[in-house]
């Protein structure tokens, strides 16, 4: 195993045994070894063939191949039930894997399942030094770590208290604190995170920051935004097998997409994945630009029922110019061109624009419009959809519109097109960072400087 590899699977994969009821479970202990003793009689007597299960096997993990490089922040996503704990674990060196191997390279801290590694009896204090002797940290250690350890976690007097009487807020600071001083060289976050309050989690996120400049990181969870802004790379994980890897952005879009179509109803063929700088063509793609302005949809990845097809976009100032450069402040108007395939109710159009991770910066829908007009379309017209908004001042850089066409209410619609990277635009702004800076002047601020004068 290479030194720049921090984590290695190899046809990694892991069965639990079912039982239908504990009987099955003793029957399962016990027979087979009488069989093994009885083995020559039986096959003296023809019956030394076969041999009976009183289990079924179930597949967690499914030949899993992939390698984490020491420096790279890898994250694990998946619906529930996918395999994602169980790899972790395996990792961890807390599963066994029934086949295949994991080959770790340094020093693991995890925070899995809350309270993991507590003992509830034990006060905050002495699971402090509990927990991280079993990560690799002497007593001697721990304590002159503790005051960083207790000021990270900062539970007050409830340090001093049993663990059993904390919420699962403070449980997880308590263990995020520890595992932060321990020098870990690969971290493991199982969706803890989620449970702790927006200061704690921006707390942690920003000492992840810091952390991943060194070491490792496996970071689990279901907030697509964090795995994309975190994330060098992303595993997907689908009943156990390897679904897809590769760049943080990409994978998690694909993920999004198909767990979109599946809430839908609709066949995994409705999406449209862009690897590798090429895409399949989508049925019905966009002909050459109806009219000056209009930009024709590019490759992305998309998804949708098809019922409808965004083939154009233009984004203009008030004035109906297409701006080059933009600098923060311009009051914009976002236009759609839109093909129906079929009759539908309720249209509603929308977008979201994204910085280049793919992290939202802001968006809106024509919803509350829809609310008052049934907007409809017939099969075979062609429409647009005019969306005004304020752009903000952002920071320099490439940014990205998703576009969106469906049909439906906010809570219950079905999504007939949606591309991820629509139309792409360049931000110039002046002030860099986006700031826009207000000075309030006192009275005697306003009064002029003699420089002649001293002071």
């Amino acid at each position: 195993m290479s030194s720049e590899i921090a984590i290695e699977a190899r046809d990694l994969s892991k069965a639990y045994l079912i039982y239908n009821s504990p009987a099955d479970r003793l029957k399962q202990a016990v027979v087979p070894r009488l069989r093994r003793l009885l083995l020559p009689l039986l096959r003296a007597v023809g019956r030394g063939r076969g041999e009976r299960r009183y289990f079924q096997e179930h597949w967690a993990l499914r030949a899993l191949d992939f390698e984490v490089k020491r420096g790279e922040t890898v994250g694990i996503i998946g619906r529930n039930g996918s395999g994602k704990s169980t790899l972790l674990q395996i990792v961890c060196g807390t599963l066994t894997p029934s086949t295949g191997e994991a080959r770790i390279n340094g020093r693991v801290a995890a925070l899995l399942e809350l309270g993991s590694g507590f003992n509830p009896e034990y006060t905050g204090r002495e699971n402090v030094y509990l927990n991280a002797s079993v990560l690799g940290l002497t007593r001697e250690e721990t304590e002159a770590r503790m005051a960083s350890i207790l000021a990270f976690a900062d539970i007050g007097d409830f340090i001093d208290q049993p663990v059993k009487t904390y919420s699962s807020g403070m449980a997880m600071r308590l263990a995020f604190a520890v595992i932060a001083h321990v020098d870990a060289d690969i971290l493991i976050i199982d969706e803890a995170l989620a449970v702790g309050d927006a200061y704690f989690q921006q707390k942690c996120f920003r000492w992840l920051h810091q952390f991943r400049e060194n070491g490792t990181i496996l970071f689990c969870g279901h907030d697509m935004a964090a795995v994309v802004g975190l994330c060098d790379r992303a595993i997907w994980l689908d009943k156990g097998a390897l679904r897809m890897q590769g760049p943080a952005k990409q994978v998690a879009e694909a993920y999004s997409s198909f767990i979109a179509v599946a809430a839908m109803g609709l066949k995994d063929d409705q999406v449209k994945l862009l690897e590798g700088g090429t895409v399949e063509a989508a049925p019905g793609a966009a002909p050459s630009a109806p009219a000056e302005g209009w930009n024709a949809i590019p490759p992305s990845s998309e998804y949708g029922s098809g019922l409808a097809r965004i083939t154009h976009v233009r984004l203009s100032d008030a004035d109906g110019r297409q701006p080059l450069l933009l600098h923060g402040g311009e009051e914009l108007v976002l236009e759609l061109r839109i093909e129906a395939k079929a009759d539908l109710d309720r249209c509603v159009a929308g977008f979201i624009m994204k910085d280049r991770l793919g992290q939202p910066m802001l968006g809106g829908n024509m919803q509350d419009a829809a609310l008052l007009h049934d907007f409809r379309m017939a099969a075979g017209t062609v429409g647009t959809a005019r969306m005004g908004f304020t752009l903000p001042h952002l920071a320099s850089g490439p940014y990205m519109f998703a576009l969106a066409f469906a049909s439906g209410t906010q809570d219950n619609h079905v999504q007939h097109h949606w591309v991820h990277d629509g139309l792409s635009v360049t931000i110039q702004n002046p002030r860099n960072y986006g700031t826009q800076l207000i000075t309030l002047l006192t009275e005697a601020a306003l009064t002029p400087r003699d420089p002649l004068a001293g002071g």
